[in-house]
């Protein structure tokens, strides 16, 4: 991640609460209690030592110190020293408080205001959380892939479709699988030198993860786009590249706001690939662009 976009992305409030969201299942419920303190009163927290913390949370010192870890600050005094800049960026206004919780009786105007800034704050925490190394390792693979095939379910299937759509566009040969049985016989045929995707939020998808099991198997590079960066589609995956999502609600189901980040993701991905193939993929572009005018001029509605 560069600096410029950290410094955009990356500020301690959105990308802390989004990182516990992410990593809240793989954490003990000790650790739970430290990481959704910090997160709900950065300011409070911010005043304590690693003992007043561990005192507050009924945790253990060392508790504090793993949770600080696995949140991604080398140690306590870091975590503190970030919490301490949430708290002055709240403080003045730069952190607007806005609660995100959609009711039935919402006035539409509410609701508006409310998913955009939702959506506003997915991306801007998966951008912020983005493994760019990952990312350029997967770019590189799929820039010279002989076939891409991409595994994904429901709303991911959507999201599968659409990468796939993009790699067509730029002359590669991709393909986007939802049935889970023509997943699996395709992945028999990958080989070194193809690749595989699985799109699933939640990472233990069984008909994602089981093309993907035999992608790998096969040579093929696989890459894994997960909301859960130690589930078990993560075993089976080269690259690993990490979303954020938003708070499930009632109104709003994960598939909803996971498809946000998901679609951050592909689009990087396009992007890159076409920056590396550039010569042949602005020309395709080009073709595909006047193939699709001239149906329209010789088809009007």
């Amino acid at each position: 991640m560069t600096q410029d976009v950290k410094e955009i992305f990356g500020s301690p409030g959105g990308s802390l609460a989004a990182k516990v969201r992410t990593l809240a299942p793989s954490m003990t419920r000790s650790m739970q209690r430290v990481a959704e303190a910090v997160a709900g009163d950065p300011a409070g927290c911010a005043a304590l030592t690693v003992t007043g913390l561990a005192e507050l949370t009924g945790t253990s010192e060392a508790t504090v110190v793993r949770t600080a870890r696995l949140l991604g600050y080398p140690g306590y005094r870091d975590l503190r020293l970030a919490l301490a800049g949430l708290a002055a960026q709240q403080q003045s206004g730069r952190a607007p408080a806005i609660t995100t919780d959609i009711a039935v009786d919402d006035p539409i105007a509410d609701v508006v205001t409310k998913l955009a800034y939702e959506e506003q704050q997915t991306l801007a925490d998966t951008a912020a959380g983005l493994d760019t190394v990952q990312l350029g390792a997967a770019v590189a693979a799929l820039a010279g892939a002989r076939r891409t095939d991409v595994y994904g379910i429901g709303a991911s299937g959507l999201v599968a479709q659409d990468l796939t759509q993009k790699l067509l566009r730029i002359g590669l040969i991709a393909h986007a699988h939802s049935d889970p049985h023509l997943a699996v016989t395709n992945a028999v045929q990958l080989r070194s030198g193809d690749v595989a995707i699985a799109i699933t939020h939640s990472g233990s998808t069984g008909d994602v993860i089981e093309p993907l099991r035999v992608a790998f198997e096969h040579g093929a590079t696989t890459v894994a786009i997960t909301g859960r960066p130690d589930s078990p589609v993560t075993q089976y995956a080269d690259h690993v590249l990490t979303t954020s999502t938003s708070r499930e609600s009632e109104l709003r189901p994960a598939a909803m706001s996971s498809r946000t980040s998901q679609l951050l993701v592909v689009d990087c991905l396009f992007v890159g690939v076409a920056q590396r193939t550039y010569e042949t993929a602005a020309p395709a572009l080009a073709a595909s662009y006047e193939a699709l005018a001239h149906r329209h001029r010789t088809n009007p509605r």
